[in-house]
């Protein structure tokens, strides 16, 4: 992925106002991130918990989904996948939920998935962050095989945020 200046991030949300998009907190290390090794931007609001953001690049352009995850729960002992980079994680997975861009968000109707809590998916898959023992799977793909899988997933939930 390329870097992204705040700017570039503030002005590729579609499913939020612009007057949220001003006020979302962006992440203060983006010059110390690994770009090289990332699919997507993926963040946590440190300053609200259950607020997390998604920018990737889709047709050419960034494109930030604003993301809400749910209530703690029972859930969150157990070993669950990740839907876009295939992880286990125990207590590492989280229900993230993106209101529907445009009047079908406004209606209320939102997508949800599970991901990675810290949304740190490309770093997983690329084995430079380790989830435990047990959270990669044995597989007959090739690293680029299961990067484009990651990129391939976080699309096609782009798709259904947006259309």
């Amino acid at each position: 992925m390329n870097p992204l200046t705040e700017q570039e991030i503030r002005t590729a949300f579609v499913n939020c106002t612009k007057g949220e998009a001003k006020r979302l907190n962006i992440p203060r290390d983006l010059a110390e991130r690994p770009w090289e090794d990332m699919d997507f931007l993926g963040w946590r609001d440190p300053q609200a918990p259950d607020r997390a953001y998604i920018v990737a690049a889709w047709d050419g352009r960034p494109v930030g989904v604003q993301l809400r995850s749910s209530d703690a729960g029972s859930w969150q002992t157990r070993r669950s996948m990740c839907s876009m980079c295939v992880t286990v994680h125990t207590g590492g997975v989280s229900l993230l939920v993106a209101p529907r861009s445009g009047k079908a968000g406004q209606q209320g109707n939102s997508v949800g998935a599970y991901m990675c809590s810290d949304l740190a998916c490309s770093l997983y898959v690329r084995g430079k962050k380790d989830a435990g023992v047990g959270a990669r799977l044995h597989e007959s793909l090739t690293l680029e095989e299961k990067i484009q899988r990651t990129v391939a997933n976080l699309a096609a939930f782009i798709a259904k945020v947006t259309e």
